[in-house]
């Protein structure tokens, strides 16, 4: 890589989960954006063609008036020759595949345990996990032996576990979390801000807020718009939407997508504790007992968000594999959508070419007061040259930190029995997630073994 004034050259992007039909596309879009930076980007899969199909797809970029900058992509077979030398490394990956998903998040259904998304916590959550964590032992070892000074940027979920897993195996590694989901709660108070208020044409950037929690049961306990205070707009705003729900945000209706909600979860945490829950309302629902918003398909009709099937997800990967093979043949032309994300940018931070603050999933430093310190956490932190520094971002109010603290701690066990492979720790943490809790022992045992059998072949050794 070479640096000069306010440009890098030749940076070395290694992207493990190359062959991705999403992210990888998303990353092309906002490298051709900067032209602050090129270089050029090692596609790695254990999906070979896949990753063959990503190279020719960016390389289509190259050259292409809307390109503001020039990024070589390169497909390998060997993860060492993506990781050798590699500046930044962003890790992308399906741990396992939609048949093994399709159990983690319709198996617990035949006991009346309904999960909106399945990949952070509940039954699939924790399945989940138990197979991306020697996944992640793996890249972490490979990482501390081809490319120990890399910047590591994970998008995976589990984000919590899997970034404290780098930690675990590698120490020293420079790696951190990067969610999109309180970037939907600014765009939230926006409207807030020009329903109640009448202000428009705000930007997200300008949205000033203190984050504090761990990935996807992120909370804001204080949010500015210049002088103005938005807990009283917002406030204002959960209070006239709460039955009816907000529906005037820019990606539609809800029932149109299951992605999407009308953000009744949000607004009725923020109503119970005066602190407004960062995060999506999918995930928001996974976090608190089951029989709050996913007691039943009723219910959740009635807080007016989606239980994303993995038919659905299937369905749409299917488009998109359509989608690349049209992309690779030139029937379709690829275009830059960028993504919204802010991974670009903070590789321009971390390289000295502008400071930044946003927020990132790190290990805790003291900077949320009650987590333990090396538990994963998500609060703002500065990203300057060759340098995170976290925000100190306070304590949540004791009734809201008893749920963040309850689960935390499951995932800490968890990523215990996973590395232990210990069956019987795994299943303490199954009982005692807040999805489970409502049904027998006897039913959870035996829900327990049946996803565990459906995804044995990811655990081998287990005893």
């Amino acid at each position: 890589m070479i640096l000069n004034k306010n440009k890098a050259t030749d940076v070395k992007i290694a992207y493990i989960g190359g062959g991705s039909r999403g992210w990888a596309w998303g990353l092309m879009s906002d490298l051709a954006a900067q032209e602050e930076l090129s270089g050029t980007v090692y596609l790695y899969d254990i999906d070979y063609e896949a990753a063959c199909c990503n190279k020719v797809i960016g390389n289509s970029i190259k050259g292409k008036d809307y390109a503001k900058s020039t990024w070589d992509y390169k497909a390998v077979k060997s993860i060492e020759e993506a990781l050798t030398a590699a500046d930044f490394v962003i890790i992308s990956i399906l741990p396992g595949t939609f048949d093994e998903m399709e159990s983690d998040v319709h198996a617990p259904e035949k006991y009346g345990i309904y999960q909106s998304v399945g990949d952070s916590v509940g039954p699939g959550g924790q399945f989940r996990a138990h197979r991306t964590i020697p996944m992640y032992v793996e890249i972490a070892e490979n990482l501390k032996r081809f490319c120990p000074e890399a910047w590591v940027i994970n998008y995976t979920n589990p984000m919590s576990l899997c970034v404290k897993i780098l930690y675990e195996i590698f120490p020293e590694v420079k790696a951190f979390g990067c969610c999109h989901e309180v970037f939907g709660t600014q765009k939230l108070l926006i409207h807030a801000l020009e329903d109640i208020l009448n202000i428009k044409d705000v930007k997200r950037s300008e949205i000033k807020v203190n984050v504090l929690g761990i990935n996807h049961f992120t909370w804001i306990d204080k949010a500015y718009y210049k002088d103005i205070d938005l807990f009283e707009v917002y406030s204002e705003f959960a209070k006239k939407y709460y039955e009816t729900g907000f529906v005037g945000n820019e990606e539609g209706h809800w029932m149109n997508n299951s992605f999407n909600s009308a953000e009744r979860v949000k607004f009725d945490l923020f109503l119970r504790y005066g602190i407004i829950a960062a995060a999506g309302d999918r995930h928001l629902a996974e976090f608190v007992p089951g029989n709050w918003y996913l007691k039943d398909p009723n219910t959740v009709i009635n807080w007016k968000f989606g239980l994303t099937t993995v038919k659905y997800r299937k369905s749409e990967l299917k488009e998109r594999l359509e989608r690349s093979k049209r992309l690779v043949s030139g029937e379709e032309e690829f275009k830059l959508k960028e993504t919204g994300e802010e991974g670009v940018y903070l590789m321009k931070a971390l390289l000295g070419i502008g400071d930044m603050i946003t927020n990132v999933n790190i290990p805790n430093q003291g900077q949320v007061i009650g987590i333990p310190n090396g538990v994963i956490v998500e609060t703002n932190a500065l990203f300057t040259k060759n340098s995170i520094k976290p925000i100190m971002a306070g304590k949540l109010p004791d009734n809201v930190l008893g749920l963040v603290q309850r689960v935390a701690m499951n995932q800490e066990t968890v990523l215990k029995a996973t590395l232990a492979k210990d069956k019987k720790l795994a299943l303490t943490a199954f009982v005692n997630d807040p999805l489970v809790v409502n049904i027998s022992l006897k039913d959870a045992e035996m829900l327990f073994d049946e996803m565990f059998d459906n995804t044995k072949k990811y655990l081998k050794g287990w005893q």
